[in-house]
């Protein structure tokens, strides 16, 4: 069933976690089962889109442009890049409501901004994402969109059947940095132990949440927002330049059990 037919409800990420890591650790690593991977600065490119959206929900919601107070929450918004938008927008907003409208200007704003085909794949990632399929893996794409962003964007690039499942911080509860979408997709897609993930993103927040699913491969890669220090200090396991070098990723972690 493919990500875009298929909502799932939330679920007690933390019990899950916990049960995974009571297992013993000191055994052969997991055969990898299930790929986690970001969309934004990991597997495809809006060459800025975002971060205009997000300038444009924040003029329209009277912070004037060029001001310290613009300059301090588009930081905000730069240094939380894979955070829900609705949760980065609750954070620079006192009032709930201002919050909401500025999401939906963003996702409005962004909307417009990919009908021009201004969101490309990065190159070789759908060939990565083809070569783990293949290998028996599932994918699920997930986001710190909407839904109808994160569908958005999928249609726009002829991906909505590419992975297995895709995931937006409304279908798991949480988004980014918490677990719960990675959580999500092991109960989604049948697995049984959070050491077959293999989590790849490009923020210090996609590490972070692979970091607390217990995933066995964290890795990040150096196509999008955040550089190879912040990543490892996120709890990176790996940092490599692009997804298209995930193949030999998993290829050495396999080789590791054998």
């Amino acid at each position: 069933m493919t990500g875009d037919a298929m909502n799932v409800n939330a679920m007690n990420g933390d019990a899950l976690t916990g049960h995974a890591l009571t297992k013993d650790a000191s055994h052969t690593p997991n055969r990898l089962r299930l790929a986690v991977v970001d969309m934004v600065g990991t597997t495809i490119t809006d060459d800025g889109r975002t971060e205009r959206a997000v300038s444009r929900a924040l003029v329209e919601h009277g912070v004037d442009p060029g001001s310290t107070r613009f300059e301090s929450m588009l930081g905000y918004a730069r240094d939380t890049m894979g955070f829900s938008k609705m949760t980065v927008f609750s954070h620079l907003f006192e009032d709930q409501a201002v919050a909401e409208s500025a999401n939906k200007v963003f996702e409005n704003t962004y909307d417009e901004l990919i009908e021009d085909g201004g969101v490309r794949a990065i190159p070789g990632a759908e060939e990565a994402i083809l070569w783990m399929r293949e290998s028996g893996m599932q994918i699920c794409l997930a986001t710190g969109f909407g839904r109808h962003t994160q569908n958005m964007v999928l249609e726009s690039l002829g991906w909505m059947g590419l992975a297995d499942l895709s995931l937006c911080p409304a279908d798991a509860g949480r988004g980014r940095p918490y677990p719960d979408m990675i959580l999500t997709a092991v109960l989604a897609l049948d697995l049984d132990d959070v050491r077959e993930v293999a989590v790849v993103g490009d923020t210090s927040s996609d590490m972070l949440s692979g970091v607390r699913s217990g995933a066995s491969l964290v890795a990040g890669v150096l196509t999008g927002s955040h550089s190879e220090a912040t990543l490892r200090s996120a709890g990176a396991t790996v940092v490599v330049d692009s997804i298209k070098q995930l193949p030999l990723l998993v290829e050495k972690h396999e080789a590791r059990r054998l």
